[in-house]
């Protein structure tokens, strides 16, 4: 299948290895990817900020590159972030229809329609053959972090889990699995105090649950948790599903 990886301009700047890691996963399983050059910001920081006209004039040039990938004959368009997935898929028609662009609404409707998150993706295509290992004493102890706009906008649950399974990995459960970590964008910038608690409330519970990796397939969730947890003197080692998948096809 060609595919088009929609890579963020958050693991574009902060985390390449994740992009690296996604693309040799993809065409390991047997397809043939296309990263599409013009994509930028989905829009997402202004959007939040309330900033529409902003938000649609950022989202409008990444619009166009995955529009564009689609044309050119990719059939679907896989994600490597499950918020901006969500703001794509989601928020994207309501931005354009909100400043008036109707064409560009319809348009993002039918991106939005071939958008999957990378690990939903995997669990509906397959897995690379090399990729799957059963679960043994050598495994990786790994806490998932359910993103909220992965979780609670698309829904996504099982997939992540599925994925990690089939990898080998052993998950471990842990009580703040599925509560927000505190970055939400912008909102870590005006309310620091309370994020900051949040994400101790979730390195508390990481730390608790003797996992030896957080993963997660948000990066700003990952990178948040890293730098507060750096910052008290007890690093967390932190991987994105796609570096995890990645690293199992080499055992």
């Amino acid at each position: 299948m060609k595919v088009g990886l929609f890579v963020t301009c958050i693991a574009d700047v902060l985390a390449p290895d994740a992009a690296v890691a996604a693309v040799r996963v993809l065409r390991a399983a047997g397809h043939e990817i296309e990263v599409p050059r013009d994509q930028t910001c989905c829009g997402q920081p202004a959007w939040n900020a309330g900033f529409a006209d902003e938000a649609a004039q950022v989202a409008t040039t990444t619009l166009g590159a995955l529009d564009g990938a689609i044309d050119a004959g990719a059939e679907r368009i896989v994600g490597l972030a499950g918020s901006c997935t969500a703001m794509v898929r989601v928020f994207w028609p309501e931005l354009f229809e909100l400043v008036g662009d109707h064409h560009a609404a319809e348009r993002a409707k039918a991106v939005g329609a071939k958008l999957a998150e990378l690990s939903e993706f995997l669990a509906s295509n397959g897995l690379p053959a090399a990729a799957r290992h059963a679960t043994d004493a050598a495994s990786p102890r790994v806490a998932y972090h359910h993103s909220c706009h992965m979780l609670r906008e698309l829904r996504i649950k099982e997939q992540p889990e599925a994925v990690l399974d089939a990898v080998g990995c052993e998950r471990v459960p842990w009580s703040a699995d599925d509560r927000c970590c505190g970055f939400g964008g912008t909102f870590s910038i005006k309310l620091p105090e309370t994020s900051t608690a949040m994400a101790d409330d979730k390195l508390r519970s990481i730390e608790e649950s003797g996992a030896e990796i957080l993963v997660g397939a948000d990066t700003s969730c990952l990178l948040h948790l890293s730098s507060r947890a750096a910052h008290e003197g007890r690093p967390v080692p932190t991987k994105h599903i796609a570096e995890v998948v990645a690293e199992s096809m080499d055992r």
